[in-house]
């Protein structure tokens, strides 16, 4: 496994597929009233961490998927801030998994051959890929060169599957465990010397 940098990690708000538990995957799905909240909340947050670990905003990378979600999350989130900051560099690297045909599709929708919802899936479900869709493992086989790349520290603004295999690549939170884990939102994930922990915005 690379190493990887220390990172701030913020899972994008709530849209209404989330709300529906609809599986969203690379489809540009607005954020609604709950997560333009979520995101106004981390920014907060995130200004206290970083002065915590006394990190200068101005003078870090910050990365977002180009996602109009996670975009306008990131928008929001930096207004907490007093500064200029950097620009936000958007990459593709960083869109949440695809979920091919379940796209759209609500999760008890689906038969078990296509998908499986969280809380229910087995280890082996890591490499599971839907018809037109991608597996946890073909995420990770495009996430690992960002390890060398990213600048340390780092901020990052995705999606619940991409942090899911993070967490796998960077505190190696065993598959069964990821596959499963309910990435929240309204909170900020701190990786720091290989290990996780979880920061929540008042209110969410």
């Amino acid at each position: 496994m690379s190493d990887w940098p220390q990172l701030f990690f913020a899972r994008h708000g709530e849209t209404s597929w989330n709300l529906e538990r609809r599986y969203q995957g690379q489809h540009d799905i607005p954020l609604n009233e709950t997560g333009h909240a979520q995101a106004d909340a981390i920014g907060p947050l995130l200004v206290d961490m970083l002065e915590a670990s006394n990190i200068d905003p101005t003078k870090i990378n910050w990365y977002a998927s180009p996602l109009s979600r996670a975009a306008e999350t990131m928008h929001r989130m930096r207004k907490a801030f007093d500064v200029d900051l950097p620009e936000v560099i958007f990459d593709k690297r960083l869109l949440e998994i695809s979920f091919g045909i379940m796209e759209g599709k609500l999760h008890h929708e689906l038969s078990a051959n296509i998908g499986i919802a969280t809380g229910k899936r087995p280890a082996d479900y890591w490499d599971h890929r839907p018809p037109q869709g991608e597996s946890y493992q073909d995420v990770a086989d495009r996430l690992l060169p960002l390890a060398g790349e990213l600048s340390d520290p780092a901020i990052i603004v995705a999606h619940g599957g991409i942090l899911r295999v993070m967490r796998h690549l960077i505190d190696k939170t065993p598959k069964e465990q990821i596959v499963n884990w309910p990435v929240p939102q309204g909170a900020i994930a701190h990786f720091s010397n290989g290990k996780m922990s979880m920061h929540y915005a008042d209110g969410c």
